[in-house]
Order: C-alpha cells, then structure tokens, then sequence
C-alpha cells in the first residue's frame, strides 16, 4: 500500500484534472457546509422537532456533502483507462463521514466544551473523514491499473483532515452564535468548503498509478458507474434538502399552532386575538361567556368540562356567520369579531341564533347537558377608539346585574364602563390579598451570541370571574383613577425579591427591566422606594433597568427629566420603551438621560414584506446608534423577522415569541439553564 514497488517494466501514469469539476466539487462541499451550518443553529433554538433530530439531520447532511464532494472530485481526475466502482463499498463509504459530522455536532453543541473534548472531536471526525475518502479510493477499479500511496501525502491528508475537523468544531461550538445572517454563514461556509476540498485533493496527490509497458490506453477515460454514481449523489442531495425544508415548514406550522391556537378547540386563540387586533380594524364584536363551569366541572370531571368546551366550538363553528371570525378567549369566553360594518338588528339577529342554537342539550357521557350563556356586544362608534371593543365587551360582563339567561346585551357607555371601572378598582385589593396578580419574565436575547441579556417583567391579573384580564384593560383604568402607583411598587418589591432568589441559586444572572407608567416617574416617591427595595433585598441597581413610555415625557417633560436624572444618578438604567409611537420624541430625544431605546413591536409586525416599516425600523437603528444607545426590537416572531435585523442592525437585541413567550420564574430559569449556558474553549 505504502511501499514502492519495482517499477521496470511499468509506467506511472498522470491524470488530468477538469477544472470545471473540481470548482463544482468545491461548491458542493459549500453548500453542505452551509445547510449543516442552518440546521444546527435550530438545536439551539425553540422548535417542535427534538435537538436531536436536527443535530442528526445536520450530520446526514454535512456527511452526504462531503461524500458527494469526495466522489465528484475523484471524477475531476481523467485517466485514459475503464473504471467501474463498486457499488457496495460506495454506498458504505457515506458511513464514516455521516458519524464523523455527527461527532462534530455533538462536541460543538455541548453546554462546556473543553479544548480536550475539541482535539478528541477533532480527531474522530479527522479519521472518520479519511475513512470515507480512503474507503471511496478502494471502491474504485481500473482494469490493468495498480497503485500504491505516497505516504508523507498520505499523511499529510489525514493530518490536514484532523486539523479541519478541529477548525469545523471551533467555528460550530464558539462562531455559530455570531452567524446570525445569510453572509456571515456563507462566508464561513465557504472556508470550510474549501478547507475540506483540500484535504481531498491531497489525498488524491497522494496516489501513484502505474501500468505495464504494453498497456493499451483509451483514448478517452470510460468510467462504466458514472449514471449510478450521479444518482446516488443527487439523490442524497435532493433528500437532505428535501428533509430540511419539510421539517421546516413543518416546524413552522406548528409553532404558529402552538402558539396562536388552542389546544383543546382547535380555534384562534386570545394571543391571535390580540395579534390580529392590534394591526387590523373591527366593527364589532360579540363575547359568549358561559356560566357555571365550575359546577359542572365538580359534577361531571373537567375531562368532562374539557369535552363539552369542544362541543360548544363545534357547534358555534357551525352556525358562525361567514362575515364573522371566532376565537377561543380567556376561561369560558368565545369572540365573534367582524371587519367590515355590520348592522346592528343584523348582528343581534344572527348572534340571538348563535345563543339560543348554544341553549340546546350537549350530550356527555350518555347525559344531557344545558349550558346557560350570555352574548355581550360592542360596536365601532365614531367617538369610540378601535381597541376598547374588547374592553366594552368585557365591561358588559362586569355588571353585576347581568342574567346568564342566554340574552344579549349591547354596550351602554352611560352604564357599563363606570360599571366595569368600578369593578375593577374595587377588586384591586383583594388582587393584592389573594394572590391574582402575578409576574411573567420575557427573555431579551443578544442575537450576535446568542445569550440572554435581560428580561422583562410583565404583571398579568387572573381575575376570578374574568379570567386572565389583559393589562392592556385593566391598567389603563388604574392609571386613570390614580391607582397605578400601588401595582407598581408591588411588581417592584416582586421583582427585587425574585432577582435576590436568583443569585441566591445562581440560576439566573442577567437584568430586569420593570415597565414605570408616567405618574410613577413624576412622583418624588418612586426613587426613595426603588432604594428601599433594592437595600432591602441586597440588589445592586445595575440590575434593574426601568421602562418607561414617550408619553411620560410628552406630557411633562421638565418632570420627566428630573425623575429619569434622580434615578441615573442611583445607578438604574432607563429604556424608552414603544419608540415611534408619541408624538414628540425626536424634540426631546437627546436631553434624555436613556441608555437603551426599545422599537415598538407595531413597526416590526409587517416586516420585511413592507419597506416602509423595514425603512424606518432602519432609520430608529441609526439614530440610536449615533446617539450610542442599545437597541431593544420587541414582537420579534418569525424567521423572517429575525434574518431582516441580523441584516441591518448590527448587534440587536430581540425580544419576542420567536425565542420565548413570557414565563414564569421558574419555567424562565430552566429556559435560561437549557440555551444560555456558558461555553468555554
């Protein structure tokens, strides 16, 4: 194999190499090299599919490219001879690179790599590489062609191939993070393509031909398997592309399932309710909440419950009018939303149908079930603003006068809001006393390196009757009857509490931004509060960082400045939250003493399909970099999304459903332990 054999009576023979193959050769194992690159990245990425899965799809798809560059290449080289492969040492020769990648993947996806594990990796995939090319040179056969290897080539291939591999798994555990858009990676794509093209060709150097003195030369090489050979390579090609983008699609499908519909019904959900609603304009709006659920919860078992909740989807699904959508809302709630004007006698005729169809028995479990319901409607009037539909529904719902009886009921503005108002700030307290407030952190992630650099806390209210009340109900009334103040400084004691829990558990170790409505950063009381709760619970300010809105300082801006200067000066980071959205912020821009700018989640919901949103998320980017401040862009949820800020943001920070919906503290510290642990090289 190695030693040189008596060559009288022989002739080396020199092949010719076709540029144009060895460039295709080349661009193959680019390709590869970039699909892997992909692929991998959605290991670490929240995704319906198992980690593994992915990580195996990457190897199968880094090793069919090599396998392919390796088998392209060796065609590259023309002899003047017949050449036949054998097929079964060709099929087996994908093995080793398919476990080398493998390998790969594994060490570079490990939450610690050390620079032992690194060489180990290395090595392995270094020998399962030279493996594959070695074994694909020995299912090639040439009639009257001997050979033998020139070893320091021979060796200098493999120590190429080990040298490679080590590089692939540096790039793959320490830069995937950094290659966050399409240039990057096909930059580094191309390094590694070429890179294992040339451990290839050097151990295609590393062969001597030889033939006897009277051998009979073609005039052209006659290669017998190429149409077996290129249906192989085009075939693995195909498959793994095709397997990448079905499980994408797929992958797709059901996160926007997971996260915008129910389980249980099947229908939209509150979140595309509110998706939907906040770029979208209705004229109506018609909410069924249901009565006396948990009775019939303890009679017939919420298995029970959870089948007649499906029942009652069917059916309105049935007798829904075509102009209408419908959504499965918070609790017992469904809404009927239309878009286009619709007439009032008409929307109450068609929604006394929907009540009286819903009146009818449910048949579970062998047994007849009523349900008694209500219908609340509100409409679109000239002096009413498009996003309190919902509101003036669920104000209807707050009269106490109101029968389960399966009636309807329009919104009266004389009647219900102060009603619900009412309603609201007399259950404040006892929010406070049981419990019904509580606390949900949505991550902030660094897309250069993909590590949380912070989150948001964001007060929720499980009301009793009302189930889960949006805060964009409920705080606008507190902050309207001056009562914003105590929501405040509970969620600011909550959250001092909680960040001293985590660095007691050295679970989570990053800031928490708390959102501080207008009337609390005017008000002299906030910063004396602010250094009580963070002296009390031992935390140092840096950790904290306030959000506060365009508004507060619109409305008063000699005020403003003077709180957000007091609360600098103790060390609190301060971010401009929903910029774009007032009316006077570029004024007043530079005089305030902010260090991070937050673009509101409005401006990013039609990117990149429109460019005047792509352009002035844009033009925000620039002028808070000019002015050197971070860049914080919220509702960040699709891929799309995500590609278009990589592109033209240089270092963003993303906030949004596509890393993570907001969690509780504890789901949060074990999605922080499973993507944002430290790695080391």
């Amino acid at each position: 194999m190695f030693n040189q054999p008596e060559l009288s009576g022989f002739n080396i023979i020199e092949g010719d190499y076709s540029s144009s193959i060895i460039i295709l050769s080349i661009i193959i194992a680019v390709f590869a090299s970039y699909t892997a690159l992909v692929m991998n990245q959605r290991v670490r990425q929240n995704s319906f599919f198992n980690k593994h899965l992915w990580s195996v799809l990457a190897a199968f798809s880094m090793g069919v490219g090599i396998w392919s560059m390796h088998f392209i290449g060796m065609s590259a080289m023309m002899l003047p001879v017949h050449m036949h492969y054998d097929r079964v040492l060709t099929i087996v020769s994908i093995i080793p690179a398919i476990v080398a990648a493998f390998i790969a993947f594994h060490v570079a996806n490990k939450p610690q790599p050390t620079k032992r594990s690194h060489f180990l990796g290395g090595l392995s995939m270094g020998a399962g590489i030279s493996l594959m090319h070695y074994i694909g040179m020995d299912s090639m056969h040439m009639e009257g062609v001997s050979y033998y290897y020139h070893l320091p080539l021979f060796t200098l291939s493999i120590v190429v191939a080990i040298i490679v591999s080590f590089v692939a798994l540096y790039v793959f555990s320490v830069l995937q993070n950094q290659m966050k858009n399409w240039l990057q990676r096909l930059i580094v794509a191309v390094i590694m393509g070429i890179a294992i093209s040339s451990m290839h060709y050097i151990g295609m150097a590393a062969v001597v031909f030889y033939v006897p003195k009277d051998f009979t030369f073609v005039t052209h090489m006659q290669m017998e398997d190429m149409h077996f050979l290129l249906t192989l390579i085009i075939n693995g090609l195909g498959i793994t592309l095709l397997l990448f983008l079905l499980m994408e699609l797929f992958d797709r499908f059901v996160s926007n399932r997971i996260n915008y519909y129910d389980s249980m019904t099947k229908l939209p959900n509150y979140r595309e309710f509110e998706r939907r609603f906040s770029t979208s304009t209705y004229s109506a709006i018609a909410l069924i909440d249901m009565d006396k659920m948990d009775k019939r919860g303890s009679l017939h078992g919420y298995m029970a419950v959870d089948e007649l909740m499906k029942k009652v989807a069917a059916r309105l699904l049935e007798h829904k009018p075509s102009s209408m959508e419908i959504y499965r809302m918070e609790g017992r709630k469904f809404a009927f939303v239309s878009h286009k004007w619709v007439d009032k006698d008409k929307l109450a005729a068609s929604m006394q149908k929907m009540v009286e169809n819903l009146s009818a028995p449910f048949l579970l479990k062998d047994r007849n079930v009523t349900i008694s319901t209500v219908c609340a409607i509100a409409m679109q009037e000239e002096n009413n603003k498009r996003n309190s539909l919902y509101a003036n529904a669920l104000a209807i719902l707050q009269d106490p006068n109101i029968q389960y009886t399966n009636q309807l009921v329009f919104y009266d503005e004389n009647v219900h809001r102060y009603m619900f108002e009412q309603g609201i700030l007399e259950d404040v307290d006892k929010a406070f006393a049981e419990d019904q407030f509580f606390i949900v952190y949505q991550p902030k992630m660094n897309m250069l390196d993909g590590h949380m650099v912070g989150v948001e806390a964001l007060l929720r209210w499980q009301h009793p009757a009302q189930g889960l009340i949006s805060p964009g109900v409920f705080i606008p009334i507190l902050e309207k009857n001056h009562r914003i103040q105590d929501v405040t400084r509970w969620v600011i004691k909550e959250v001092c509490k909680q960040l001293q829990q985590w660095q007691l558990d050295s679970k989570v170790n990053c800031p928490v931004s708390i959102n501080i409505p207008g009337e609390c950063l005017t008000s002299h009381s906030l910063v004396n509060y602010l250094k009580e709760m963070t002296e009390t619970y031992q935390i140092d300010p840096k950790w904290i960082e306030l959000e506060i809105t365009e508004t507060s300082f619109v409305a008063s801006i000699q005020q403003a400045l003077r709180g957000v200067a007091a609360l600098r000066k103790e060390g609190f980071s301060i971010a401009l939250d929903d910029f774009g959205t007032g009316v006077s912020s570029l004024s007043y821009l530079k005089q305030m003493p902010i260090s991070t700018l937050k673009i509101d989640k409005s401006f990013l919901d039609d990117v990149p399909h429109s460019r005047k949103d792509a352009s002035i998320i844009q033009s925000i980017i620039s002028l808070g970099r000019s002015l050197d401040l971070n860049i914080v862009v919220e509702g960040a949820e699709t891929k799309e999304q995500i590609h278009f800020l990589a592109d033209f943001c240089d270092n963003p920070i993303i906030q949004g459903y596509y890393y993570s919906k907001p969690l509780p503290a504890l789901e949060l510290s074990e999605w922080y332990n499973r993507f944002t642990k430290p790695e080391t090289v």
